[in-house]
């Protein structure tokens, strides 16, 4: 009789085992039911996390650390890779890291920059200038200006530059909401370039600062360099939410219910906005997880997913 418990109890350990290592990345994973068993989950290795730092593939090219722009003294710098046997021109990703404008890394986001390299893009992180050096609105000029360059010199990245596609978390989402919701194809620099893309990809990013949690953190605070009630027009006036018309460029949202940083109501709202607006948004809110919670392995896995059709749709490869 023992026996057959044991027997039983394996058969029954491994077919939970197995449903929990086998994942239909089309479908939300499942998330966890507070932030205290979340970090359970991670300090005793149950939540699988990606790897953030790893050499690149032999089959792909980097240019690193190209100067894009040189300003307050400052060269800001961007990365680009694809596959080295890229014949053909192909849609640009650019990603723009997060860190609550203060902090973070262009290297941050090498998971998809890889990923997506391999899949045949051309991708490009962005080095911006942080809040000790610089307020609000420079950040949002650095990456304008980025993309810009990037149009300028995409003969010699294998660029198609009308297809172009704007990635961020958190703070970088809300810069690539920003600056794809105010460049339009006339909004053209001396040279008759623009910087407006055909499509966002906002990982859990602040679409409205004059939001209450937005205005009493300490961040946006110091991104804006006065407080709410000093410069209220100029918390406006950097919140993506209130420049979205019909005509922004077709957005994709992630968000997670357990975020502390930037409330899941953010992102309804944003996507009810769109809709309203008749603007095309798709919005996918994950039950049961954080902010940052694409470091997970199941929640990374199931992003790509819906970027790889969102990226299909609007900025389709040859």
């Amino acid at each position: 009789m023992i026996k057959n418990s044991i027997v039983i109890l394996f058969l029954t350990s491994c077919l939970i085992a197995c449903k929990t290592t086998v994942h239909d990345v089309s479908i939300a994973p499942e998330g966890y039911s507070n932030n205290t068993t979340l970090k359970i989950a991670y300090t005793t290795g149950a939540l699988k996390l990606i790897e953030t730092d790893f050499p690149v593939p032999e089959e792909i090219k980097e240019y690193k650390d190209v100067i894009y722009k040189t300003t307050d003294s400052l060269d800001l710098k961007l990365d680009i890779y694809h596959s080295k046997d890229i014949k053909a021109d192909a849609p640009l990703l650019i990603f723009v890291h997060g860190g609550a404008w203060k902090k973070g890394n262009k290297h941050d986001y090498l998971v998809y920059l890889i990923s997506y390299a391999k899949k045949r893009y051309i991708t490009a992180t962005v080095q911006y200038r942080l809040t000790d050096i610089a307020k609000y609105p420079a950040q949002l000029y650095d990456v304008e200006d980025a993309v810009r360059w990037l149009k300028s010199n995409a003969g010699e990245y294998h660029i198609d530059r009308n297809k172009v596609a704007m990635i961020g978390g958190s703070a970088g989402g809300h810069l690539v909401m920003m600056s794809a919701y105010t460049n339009t194809p006339e909004d053209v620099d001396e040279n008759g370039v623009s910087a407006d893309v055909q499509a966002v990809v906002n990982f859990y990013g602040p679409s409205n600062l004059t939001d209450e949690t937005a205005i009493n953190a300490s961040s946006v605070q110091y991104l804006i360099g006065k407080t709410y009630d000093e410069a209220p027009e100029l918390y406006k006036n950097a919140s993506p939410l209130f420049s979205i018309s019909k005509n922004v460029p077709p957005t994709l949202t992630f968000q997670g219910t357990l975020d502390e940083l930037v409330p899941y109501r953010q992102s309804d709202i944003l996507h009810k906005t769109l809709k309203k607006n008749g603007a095309v948004s798709d919005y996918h809110k994950l039950e049961g997880w954080p902010h940052t919670m694409d470091a997970s392995k199941k929640v990374n896995a199931y992003c790509q997913y819906y970027m790889d059709a969102f990226f299909e749709k609007n900025i389709p490869k040859l």
